[in-house]
C-alpha cells in the first residue's frame, strides 16, 4: 500500500501541475473541487496574502485551509513548507520573512517544483528556495527552522510519524509547527482508507484528532493544539471524493458523511 499511495499521490499532483501549466483548473481531490467551497485561494486568504503573487499560484490553491493564520511568521525567520506545490504558501511567506528571511518548499513531485519555481521567476523573490525530496525524509540539517507549515499534506503521507519526527527535527527549540489538514472526527470505515483515489482525495489518510494529538506528543511536540475547522458533508463531501465514492457499498459511503473536517495544527518544540 505505501508504495502504491506515495505513486499515485506523484503521479495524480505530477498531472496536475502539467495541467495548471496548459492554463486549466486545479483540483487536489479526485472530484471537480477539491475541498469545495473552501479551498478556493480568495476566500481561504486575506487579499494582503495575494498581493503581488502569480495567478497562477493563487489559481492553483490546493489546500484546504490557510496556515499562514496560524504561523505568525516575523521579519528574518526560516520557513519550510511540506509539500509545497506550486508554491502559494511559500511565495505568500516570503513576504512576512522579507529579505533577511528564507521561506523553504518541499515536494517530491518534479512536475510541481517547475510550477513553483516558474511562480518564483515570475514573482522574482530572492528569499524562497524549492528542494525535492520527501516529508518523511526532509533535506534541511537539525535545527535549521523557525517555523514549519503545511496546507493538507500531512494526511497524504504514508508514515505521519516519520513526516512529524522530521518537522520536529528541523525546528529550532521554541520553533512552531503550524498545520491545516484534513482529520477524521468520527470512525471511517477500511474499506475506505484503502482506496489509493481517496488518498489522493486527501480524506482516507487523515488522522483522527486524538491520534495526531498523540503522535505529536510521541515525537516531542507540547502546546499542541487540534481544532477541526469545517466538517465536510453532503455535496462538499462528493466534491472532495468524486467518483471514489462509487467504489463503496451505499452503507460505507453514508459513514463518510460527516467523518471528515478541515482542522488547523499547532504545536511547539
Amino acid at each position: 500500500m505505501e508504495k502504491d499511495v506515495r505513486q499515485e499521490v506523484r503521479e495524480f499532483y505530477g498531472r496536475l501541475a502539467e495541467q495548471a501549466k496548459a492554463g486549466a483548473p486545479a483540483s487536489c481531490c479526485s472530484g471537480g473541487s477539491c475541498c469545495t467551497p473552501i479551498a478556493n485561494a480568495i476566500v481561504l486568504y486575506d487579499l494582503d496574502n495575494l498581493e503581488d503573487l502569480p495567478r497562477e499560484a493563487v489559481n492553483f490553491s490546493l489546500g484546504c485551509a490557510n496556515p499562514l493564520l496560524l504561523a505568525d511568521l516575523k521579519e528574518g525567520e526560516v520557513v519550510l513548507d511540506l509539500g509545497s506545490g506550486g508554491g502559494l504558501d511559500v511565495l505568500a511567506a516570503s513576504k512576512y520573512v522579507g529579505p533577511s528571511g528564507t521561506v523553504y518548499g518541499l515536494d517530491m513531485t518534479d512536475e510541481m517544483l517547475d510550477l513553483a519555481n516558474r511562480n518564483k521567476e515570475q514573482m522574482g523573490v530572492t528569499n524562497v528556495e524549492f528542494l525535492k525530496g520527501f516529508i518523511e525524509d526532509i533535506p534541511l540539517p537539525d535545527e535549521s527552522c523557525d517555523v514549519v507549515m503545511s496546507n493538507c499534506v500531512i494526511n497524504l503521507s504514508h508514515d505521519k510519524e516519520k513526516a512529524l519526527a522530521e518537522a520536529y527535527r528541523v525546528l529550532k527549540p521554541q520553533g512552531r509547527l503550524c498545520i491545516a489538514d484534513i482529520v477524521s472526527v468520527k470512525p471511517v470505515p477500511e474499506s475506505a482508507r484503502e482506496l489509493a483515489s481517496l488518498w489522493v482525495s486527501c480524506i482516507a489518510g487523515a488522522l483522527d484528532v486524538k491520534e495526531y494529538e498523540n503522535i505529536l506528543g510521541k515525537v516531542g511536540f507540547k502546546d499542541i493544539e487540534v481544532q477541526p475547522a469545517i466538517v465536510y458533508q453532503g455535496k462538499v463531501l462528493e466534491d472532495i471524493a468524486g467518483n471514489s465514492l462509487k467504489n463503496l457499498s451505499e452503507s460505507e459511503a453514508r459513514e463518510l458523511d460527516g467523518a471528515f473536517a478541515s482542522a488547523y495544527v499547532k504545536a511547539r518544540k
